[in-house]
């Protein structure tokens, strides 16, 4: 069963190469193009999932490119370069790209970038859709709405934007700064114990065993997960 569509866009064949035997591997399907305007035109036609673009290729740089493809789809794109200077990088992102990979790259990295901007970009589309979901818990954003096992759970609004956040980036851990400059915002003042305290407050109200808890997670020492397997 194919994990999802991959165009790879490499002038350098044997890299090319490479990159669609170990996407291959993994299950995915892989198209490959050699220049810039085959790159947009292959995004037009094959509809990838994700995109492996270079910097360096011709009739087309991968900058260009990535413009063109920006205009016609919000697939995610992954620069590959040998360029690893901080203007590329962020030209690269200002340009619409997700991600970075700076050559000379493993195929195994290249492989987990992959899937990881597949994962978030799901997340992204559920999200969209208005439903998240771990285990029997169900978070429906158009209606501002938690459920366990079908019985409303009454959360802060603070509680519900955590929970959301947590959701959305499943498999991740997630630091308490990160937690509290995403959720809290980065004008809060407040410092990190804010976070476990809404942490243990949430649990109290979603969880079975609060001091065992099956769905938000700690990583004692870094911060709070959520598993990407109870993330339908």
């Amino acid at each position: 069963m194919t994990r999802g569509k991959i165009l790879v866009v490499d002038d350098e064949k044997p890299i090319a190469e490479i990159l669609r035997y170990n996407l291959e591997q993994e299950g995915f399907t892989v198209i490959v193009a050699y220049d810039g305007e085959q790159a947009v035109w292959q995004t037009k036609t094959q509809h990838p999932e994700l995109i492996l673009l270079d910097i360096m290729l011709p009739k087309q740089d991968g900058f260009a490119a990535c413009r063109e493809i920006r205009k016609i789809s919000n697939v995610p794109v992954i620069m590959l370069t040998a360029k690893d200077t901080e203007l590329d990088k962020v030209l690269g992102l200002e340009l619409g790209a997700d991600d970075y990979v700076t050559k000379p790259f493993s195929a195994r990295e290249v492989v987990a970038r992959v899937k990881a901007q597949l994962r978030r970009n799901q997340s992204k589309e559920q999200a969209a859709a208005g439903l998240l979901f771990c285990q029997d818990l169900q978070v429906d954003t158009g209606r501002m709405e938690v459920l366990k096992a079908d019985q409303v759970i009454d959360l802060t609004y603070r509680e519900y934007l955590l929970l959301v956040y947590l959701m959305n980036n499943a498999g991740y851990v997630i630091s308490r700064e990160k937690l509290l400059s995403e959720v809290w915002g980065y004008d809060f003042y407040g410092d990190e114990r804010t976070v476990d305290v809404a942490i243990r407050r949430l649990r109290e109200k979603i969880e079975e065993d609060p001091s065992q808890p099956c769905y938000i997670r700690t990583k004692r020492g870094v911060g709070y997960y959520i598993r990407r397997e109870s993330h339908v």
